[in-house]
């Protein structure tokens, strides 16, 4: 929950005057929870006037250490939750994977610099770098297309194609958290796919990211007639009545980053796997879906895609 508070004349020049009025913790300040309008107070003697907004976010709750998937060559990766942001948002920095991370490792978040992100409500591989040679590393090899992702996803409908390529622009929706095909400041975009199974109630899909455009694959999917599970930002349900008669409902994005391949500096390739939430098991099970599968969705899409 976020309070609001608009700042009145007479009331003080500094956001520390604001705040005691307000009765915010003494906290909030440093763990990135206070806003005023759109910008993050960086301090309590930032400047304010009558008119300002005022943004103060509830203390997170603790969050567990965040699962480190390897430390080294100067590149940390870690498993995000679905339920976590990778990088501070309005509720504050403490609650997202770079502080966990941070925390896990004993070090300074400034320290860390995320070289890929995975939106709230998805989980799976991301990645930091420790060091700038390793960042500008990272940096080259997506310029070079050596940084490689791979993607499961549980899709509520099948696409039209059984593979093939999504090529379509990406820019701004009309709300600016979300995207859409063709939106505003339009981008070019690719997205590799292929259906790599099909259950009596949706179809597992595996899918490869060329670009990187915020919310890509799920504004993709969507646009292919193919919504995830659990996505009801870009048309997909929120649960599901199976032909059983039970109701599956879907408190996350179908959407899982599986596998990333990033060069070391020898130029070896290393790879890093995130194993799937139990959760996306269960709701392929649920839509009578094979175990097997999801080993088929992590082999070679050229394979996969004839």
């Amino acid at each position: 929950m976020r309070a609001r508070w608009v700042v009145r004349a007479g009331e003080g020049t500094r956001l520390a005057e604001v705040l005691v009025r307000a009765r915010a913790d003494v906290d909030a300040v440093k763990d990135g929870r206070v806003f005023i309008g759109r910008r993050r107070a960086k301090s309590a003697d930032d400047a304010v006037k009558p008119g300002d907004e005022v943004f103060i976010a509830a203390p997170a709750l603790p969050i567990a250490a965040a699962t480190i998937l390897l430390d080294e060559d100067g590149l940390v990766a870690a498993d995000k939750p679905a339920d976590l942001v990778t990088i501070p948002d309005q509720d504050g920095g403490a609650s997202s994977l770079l502080a966990s991370v941070a925390r896990s490792l004993g070090v300074d978040t400034a320290i860390l610099h995320p070289t890929s992100r995975l939106d709230r409500g998805v989980s799976g591989v991301v990645c930091f770098a420790r060091t700038p040679a390793a960042a500008e590393r990272l940096r080259t090899a997506r310029e070079r297309g050596d940084y490689a992702r791979r993607y499961v996803a549980i899709a509520a409908t099948e696409p039209k194609e059984p593979y093939g390529d999504w090529d379509a622009p990406i820019g701004r929706a009309a709300d600016p958290r979300h995207r859409a095909v063709a939106g505003k400041d339009a981008a070019s975009a690719l997205t590799r796919f292929a259906i790599t199974a099909r259950a009596s109630s949706w179809v597992l899909l595996a899918l490869e990211p060329v670009t990187g455009r915020t919310h890509q694959l799920r504004v993709h999917a969507s646009n292919a007639g193919a919504p995830l599970l659990g996505d009801r930002v870009y048309g997909g349900p929120s649960r599901v009545t199976l032909p059983t008669g039970r109701v599956v409902s879907f408190g996350r994005i179908a959407l899982h980053a599986a596998r990333v391949r990033v060069p070391r500096h020898d130029g070896s390739v290393l790879e890093i796997t995130a194993p799937v939430p139990t959760e996306l098991r269960d709701w392929w099970r649920a839509g009578t879906g094979d175990d097997v599968a999801w080993d088929a969705a992590l082999g070679d899409l050229t394979a996969l895609r004839g």
